[in-house]
């Protein structure tokens, strides 16, 4: 009898593969960000040209201004686009030493300049810069660094030396006062350490302390003006001359453009009705000018970043990097968020500018800066080969 010996086969096994690749940077995250500043620079010298042309100066002084920023930050840009992200913890130190001492000299020393009441730039050589811009990419690398191993470092007892830095320059901003840039970096800490795997339980406790810091602060340490704003806020008609005006004059703004806007250059609000126009407001006077249309735009402008923002850190292959893309990109998102919701009433004034649009050199050139690093994350990246059969005879 004759018979044939059929062969046991090993069932097919499946290898997952991933490699580290070196890419081009983001394209779609350096458009978004060219055309917001492109829109800047139009809505600054709209804002600003008719105030410069009625004090008989050039009309586009503001804009020149600007574009110089913009030369200091594109450099910056280039040059942390090229540099590897990975040897920036080794500038914490030096970065954050010369921040705390800028920080100092505003607050203690005749250096600092004081705007409407607060006293937040530091004036060097005739140069205006603002510190506080600078601790932004300052407080994301350093919690980078300190939460790329392990976020629970309070468990370990190693807070205090992780922290101690930012402590201390949220308290020197603080004092200045600047309370929205408290807010954002502390808002930009507590997505760092939820997104590197920190205890929900200790931030929900963080949470009750800070509600009740923030009741005993509204009534012992927060400036008058400040609370004013917060009861100002949903019933700004209740002071039309005082701490209501800029709202409401931001509110006609919204109103008068519609959906399509009055057209460039054609804002009434910009002529001496709605102070800080070409900063704080200038969110309002794209709405008058561009309408619905071009506060969409703008909108979706920063969305894009964002969603760009967040897509690099997922394709990150080390915990440093996901976590400096994720503050990176949260603390310019969370930034235009603020902004933009306090020109159309949606919180109270805050007081921050609109990123790469609103007129001041130093927030453009650290958000230059701020996406040099992200597209430089974004050249390093995992690239998944789709699935290898081996078999086994």
């Amino acid at each position: 009898m004759s018979y044939q010996r059929s062969e046991n086969r090993a069932p097919k096994r499946k290898h997952p593969f991933q490699s580290i690749i070196v890419s081009s940077p983001d394209k779609t995250l350096l458009v978004a960000v060219a055309f917001l500043v492109i829109i800047g620079f139009m809505a600054i010298f709209s804002a600003t040209a008719p105030k410069c042309l009625d004090e008989g100066g050039n009309p586009a002084q503001f804009l020149i201004k600007q574009i110089l920023a913009f030369i200091v930050g594109f450099i910056g840009l280039k040059f942390f686009s090229n540099y590897d992200y990975k040897k920036l913890p080794q500038w914490n130190t030096i970065f954050m030493i010369v921040i705390v001492v800028a920080l100092i000299l505003v607050d203690f020393t005749p250096l600092g300049v004081t705007v409407n009441g607060a006293k937040r730039w530091i004036n060097i050589a005739g140069f205006q810069l603002q510190p506080s811009e600078f601790a932004k990419p300052a407080v994301v690398m350093l919690l980078a660094s300190a939460f790329k191993n392990d976020a629970n470092l309070f468990d370990q007892g190693k807070w205090m030396f992780a922290f101690f830095p930012i402590l201390a320059m949220i308290g020197f901003i603080f004092a200045q006062p600047n309370l929205s840039m408290v807010i954002l970096l502390l808002a930009t800490s507590v997505v760092m350490f939820l997104c590197a795997g920190g205890s929900l339980k200790l931030f929900i406790s963080a949470v009750t302390a800070g509600i009740t810091a923030v009741v005993i602060a509204a009534t012992t340490i927060i400036k008058p003006y400040q609370l004013q704003r917060l009861r100002i806020w949903r019933h700004p008609e209740t002071d039309p001359q005082g701490a209501g005006y800029n709202i409401i004059q931001s509110l006609i703004a919204f109103a008068s453009g519609g959906f399509s806007g009055v057209g460039y250059g054609g804002s009434i609000q910009k002529l001496y009705y709605l102070p800080e126009c070409h900063t704080d407001f200038i969110f309002a006077i794209i709405a008058e000018e561009m309408g619905f249309i071009g506060c969409i735009l703008v909108i979706g402008l920063f969305f894009t970043f964002v969603q760009r923002g967040f897509l690099i850190a997922g394709r990150c292959p080390d915990m440093y990097g996901k976590l400096l893309a994720v503050g990176l990109t949260f603390s310019i998102g969370f930034q235009a968020f603020l902004n933009m919701s306090v020109a159309s009433s949606f919180l109270p004034t805050t007081g921050v500018p609109l990123p790469f649009i609103s007129y001041g050199g130093s927030s453009l050139i650290v958000s230059l800066w701020m996406v040099g690093i992200l597209l430089n994350i974004s050249k390093k990246r995992i690239k998944k080969i789709r699935n290898a059969e081996d078999e086994v005879g």
